[in-house]
C-alpha cells in the first residue's frame, strides 16, 4: 500500500473520530424541555417506549435502527430540506397505493443511499488494495455519486410503481365497468352496484372503489368520495368513470350504456397501445438481426467458398 493511501486511510479514520467526539461533546447533547419536564408531569416513559417500539422498521436489524433512528430522523428532515418537493412525492405516493409517509419515504431514500455509498467504498477499498495510484479524491467522488445514484434510484423506484398500478388499473376497468352495467341494467341503484362489484372484485380500481364506499360511509357524500378516486390518479378513461357515476347517482340517469361505452372505448384504447408497443418491439427486434443474426448467416454462406478458393489457388 502507497504512503498516499495509507495518510488517505488515516486522515478518514482521524477525521471520523473527530467528528464523533464532537457529535458527543455536552454543548451538542443537553436534554430538550420535553425531556427535562417529563419527571415532572407523569410517567411517560413507558409510553415513549411503547410508541418507539411501535415505529416501522426499515431494515433487517431493529435494534441498531431504533439506536441510530434520531440520526436518521435529523438526515431525513435535511434531505427533505435540500431536495424540496414534498408535495410531488405524496402525490405520487397516494397514485401508488402506499400508506407511506413523506417522512418514511425520506428515511428508506437515506437508507438506499447508504447502501449504495458502502458498496462504492467497498470497490474503493478494493481498488486501494490492488495498488491503485490514483487520487483518493476520485474515489471519494465515486461513493459519493453512488449514494446520489441511490437517492435517484429509489424515487424512480417510486415513479415505476404509480406507472405500474395504473397500468394494473386500466387493465381492471373494462371487467369492472362491464359488472357495474350488469349490475345496474339487473336493477341495481348505482350504490348497490358499487357496493356488489366491490364485494365480488379483487385488485386495484375495486380496492379504490372499496375506498370511497368507505369514505362514503363515514360521513363524506358518495360523489365527493369518488372525486378523490379521480384526484388520486393520473387516469383520463377513470376520471370520465368516476363522472359518469357521480352524474348518475346525483341526477338518477340511465348508467348501463355510458359504462358499456366507457369499457368498449378502454378496451379499443388498450388495443392500440398493444399495436404501438409491437410496432416498436419489431423495431428493436431489428437491431440483433442486423448486427449478430446477418453477419453469421453471411459468414456461414462465405467462409466455405473462401476455404476452398485459398485450397485450389496456388
Amino acid at each position: 500500500m502507497s504512503a498516499v493511501t495509507t495518510g488517505a486511510l488515516i486522515g478518514a479514520g482521524v477525521g471520523t473520530g473527530m467528528l464523533l467526539i464532537w457529535s458527543r461533546l455536552p454543548f451538542r447533547n443537553r436534554p430538550s424541555l420535553h425531556e427535562r419536564l417529563a419527571p415532572y408531569v407523569g410517567d411517560r416513559a413507558d409510553e415513549h417506549v411503547e410508541r418507539a417500539l411501535a415505529e416501522p422498521v426499515f431494515t433487517p436489524f431493529p435494534t441498531l435502527e431504533r439506536i441510530v433512528r434520531p440520526y436518521v430522523v435529523r438526515a431525513a428532515s435535511w434531505l427533505e430540506r435540500l431536495l424540496g418537493g414534498g408535495a410531488s412525492v405524496r402525490r405520487r405516493l397516494e397514485q401508488a397505493g402506499r400508506e407511506q409517509t413523506l417522512h418514511e419515504f425520506r428515511i428508506q431514500q437515506l437508507l438506499w443511499a447508504a447502501t449504495t455509498a458502502a458498496g462504492g467504498i467497498a470497490v474503493s477499498l478494493l481498488l486501494l488494495a490492488s495498488g491503485y495510484t490514483g487520487s483518493p479524491i476520485l474515489l471519494l467522488a465515486f461513493s459519493l455519486a453512488a449514494a446520489i445514484a441511490g437517492v435517484i434510484a429509489y424515487d424512480h423506484r417510486l415513479s415505476a410503481a404509480v406507472r405500474e398500478r395504473e397500468r394494473r388499473i386500466m387493465a381492471e376497468f373494462p371487467t369492472v365497468a362491464d359488472l357495474l352495467a350488469l349490475s345496474v341494467a339487473a336493477g341495481d341503484g348505482p350504490v348497490k352496484a358499487l357496493e356488489r362489484v366491490v364485494w365480488a372484485s379483487r385488485g386495484e380500481l375495486a380496492g379504490e372503489l372499496r375506498r370511497a364506499l368507505s369514505d362514503a360511509r363515514a360521513g363524506s357524500g358518495l360523489v365527493e368520495a369518488l372525486d378523490r378516486i379521480a384526484q388520486r390518479t393520473n387516469l383520463t378513461s377513470l376520471a370520465r368513470f368516476v363522472d359518469g357515476i357521480a352524474v348518475a347517482v346525483e341526477r338518477g340517469t340511465p348508467l348501463a350504456d355510458v359504462l358499456r361505452a366507457q369499457a368498449s372505448d378502454v378496451r379499443e384504447q388498450r388495443k392500440r397501445t398493444l399495436m404501438a408497443i409491437g410496432g416498436r418491439k419489431e423495431i428493436s427486434m431489428m437491431i440483433p438481426i442486423v448486427f449478430i443474426v446477418m453477419p453469421v448467416t453471411i459468414l456461414f454462406a462465405l467462409y466455405p467458398g473462401v476455404v476452398q478458393i485459398s485450397t485450389v489457388v496456388p
